[in-house]
């Protein structure tokens, strides 16, 4: 019987010992021990998620003031892809530093859908019987400047003449053109209509060494009211029409905000060069067009507040969706890419899918049904072509 119990008590020991052998694997599963290489990664990884919580601040903060932020909200995405990639390289490394991109990763969810949208079955939405719809395209197109392309080579008329074709292939009720050009001022009128038929224009160009430029709103429907809002030592500016579909009225304000005037092709060229008085040249003109946009938001917004009815904005606004100038205009207003759209959502052909610059915002009692980006070669932006439906919703909600 000693036997026995020593035996047993043998026994229990050694299933003691290989339980804490047990207990101890898993406790040890995400603290391995931290090499060089482990704490130099945190520091990477921290410093990374520190400059992606940095981009959060750009939508609150206005960059007239602290410009610095606006140009961590332009490095959302790309910021947003490498935390991601850390956080999975971390899991995989069974590391406890998973928690850092984490962090910076999870406010990102409410942020990440003004770039990118996952497909829907229930995308696009048809509209019910009975409601009135309006179909809306926004479009920079770029001065007619992808003539100096291969894909026309015959100029600026051929370009001209392949969105004139694009445009009235889309059917659409409202079409908003920014960077409209054209050399014959005298004869704009009867060359709108004569460009988009069956379309009625409402325009303000402005006057440059080459000829004349600026915004067109054309629809179908007659403009009710109109007007222009001049931007302060800018030739930017936004034009708003008035119209009445289905019972209901609505003012579309065309919106083409502050660039960067920037050549992308010439600041790669001076960064390869070092050329520092073009690179200080840049920041200028970075800063400048940071510190207007902000003004010229101000500017459109002091005019909406005075608007009899409901307002689109849609255009060119230059800045992404983690932006102070994109934060203030959405407010209040829905946005079709992150109601109706699919994938991504970038509008500027350059460095895409990063650079989303270029909406239709809707009051909010409507509801957006559809919402596409055609990538088109005419200009270096996509058009933005929506359709929207101006019943109310039944919950109230879009």
């Amino acid at each position: 019987m000693q036997t026995e119990d020593g035996e047993n008590k043998g026994r229990r020991r050694r299933s003691g010992r290989a339980s804490g052998k047990g207990q101890s694997r898993v406790r040890t599963w995400w603290k391995k021990p931290v090499s060089f290489t482990g704490v130099s990664a945190r520091i990477v990884m921290s410093m990374l998620a520190g400059l992606q919580i940095l981009s959060f601040l750009s939508v609150v903060a206005n960059p007239a003031k602290v410009w610095i932020l606006a140009i961590f909200g332009l490095l959302f995405l790309p910021l947003f892809v490498i935390n991601l990639l850390l956080f999975l390289w971390a899991l995989k490394r069974r590391s406890r530093s998973f928690i850092i991109p984490l962090a910076a990763l999870l406010p990102s969810v409410f942020f990440i859908g003004g770039y990118f949208q996952m497909p829907s079955s229930g995308r696009p939405v048809e509209p019910v019987e009975g409601d009135e719809t309006v179909k809306v395209v926004s479009y920079n197109v770029g001065r007619f400047l992808q003539a100096h392309g291969r894909d026309f080579p015959e100029g600026r008329r051929a370009c001209a003449d392949s969105i004139s074709r694009f445009l009235m292939g889309q059917d659409a009720d409202i079409i908003c053109l920014q960077e409209f050009y054209t050399t014959d001022i005298g004869r704009v009128r009867q060359y709108l209509s004569g460009w988009l038929k069956g379309y009625r224009a409402e325009y303000y160009f402005y006057r440059s060494r080459y000829g004349y430029y600026g915004n067109v709103t054309f629809s179908r429907m007659r403009a009710r009211d109109k007007g222009v809002i001049h931007f302060d030592n800018s030739a930017n500016l936004a034009i708003y029409t008035d119209y009445k579909a289905g019972g209901e009225s609505f003012r579309v304000y065309n919106c083409h905000f502050e660039s960067y005037n920037i050549s992308m092709t010439g600041l790669l060229r001076s960064i390869r060069r070092r050329d520092g008085g073009m690179l200080r040249e840049t920041e200028t003109k970075v800063r400048r067009g940071l510190a207007q946009r902000p003004r010229q938001v101000n500017q459109v917004l002091n005019h909406i507040a005075g608007s009899p009815v409901a307002a689109f904005v849609c255009g060119d606004f230059n800045d992404t969706p983690m932006s102070y100038t994109y934060y203030r205009l959405s407010k209040g207003r829905g946005d079709t890419f992150r109601k109706a759209g699919e994938w991504f959502g970038a509008t500027f052909s350059f460095l895409w899918p990063l650079l989303r610059i270029d909406y239709v915002l809707y009051p909010d009692n409507f509801r957006a049904l559809s919402h596409r980006t055609p990538h088109k070669p005419y200009s270096d932006h996509y058009p933005v072509v929506t359709e929207i439906s101006l019943a109310v919703p039944e919950d109230g909600n879009d």
